[in-house]
């Protein structure tokens, strides 16, 4: 029988949940199982993951394939350099060194993301500021500087008035010229 670790899908809909399980690879999602290794939620923003290392190690001995996303779940688990170190041949204090320095590795890097969001985080803020303080005194200037536009325009407004009509009258007299010379 060909045993493969994946997903069994639970929950309600649109709430998915899912079972990390061994199951005969034959079998439908939600089928019969062998046995339930660990579950994993997606939905939680740091998402909720446990496996049952012991026996999910116990199952890749076996020959079982895990499927695609059980793999990367094992590998983000640390589950899968446990199986790799284990297929080479490495003793048990061996493992436990590899993986403490692999867990440090990971908070380390967890760690930097963090500082690097908060890095951006402090730069857009001081972008805002930067462009909240240049916008203020245009904001204080325009204002003032309206009025004074306004009082001129409204004098220039009639002479400019009376100038727009002047050419508009001269097109149409341009234009029954040429329909004159066009009828001779």
């Amino acid at each position: 029988m060909a045993v493969r670790l994946r997903l069994r899908r639970m929950g309600k809909k649109k709430k998915p949940f899912y079972r990390i399980v061994a199951i005969d690879s034959r079998a439908a999602r939600g089928g019969k199982y062998l046995e339930n290794i660990g579950y994993y939620n997606p939905l939680p923003d740091p998402v909720d993951l446990n496996v049952k290392t012991d026996r999910a190690l116990y199952w890749l001995q076996s020959g079982a394939q895990p499927s695609d996303t059980v793999k990367s779940l094992l590998k983000r688990n640390g589950v899968m350099l446990r199986f790799d170190l284990l297929k080479k041949g490495k003793s048990e204090e061996e493992i436990e060194q590899e993986f403490q320095k692999w867990q440090e590795l990971q908070e380390d890097r967890v760690r930097r993301a963090e500082a690097a969001k908060i890095q951006a985080e402090s730069k857009k803020a001081k972008a805002e500021e930067k462009a909240a303080k240049k916008e203020e005194p245009v904001a204080e200037e325009a204002p003032a500087a309206e009025p004074e536009k306004e009082t001129k325009a409204e004098a220039e407004s009639p002479e400019k008035a009376e100038a727009a009509e002047e050419p508009v009258a001269e097109e149409t007299e341009s234009e029954e010229k040429k329909s004159e010379e066009a009828s001779n």
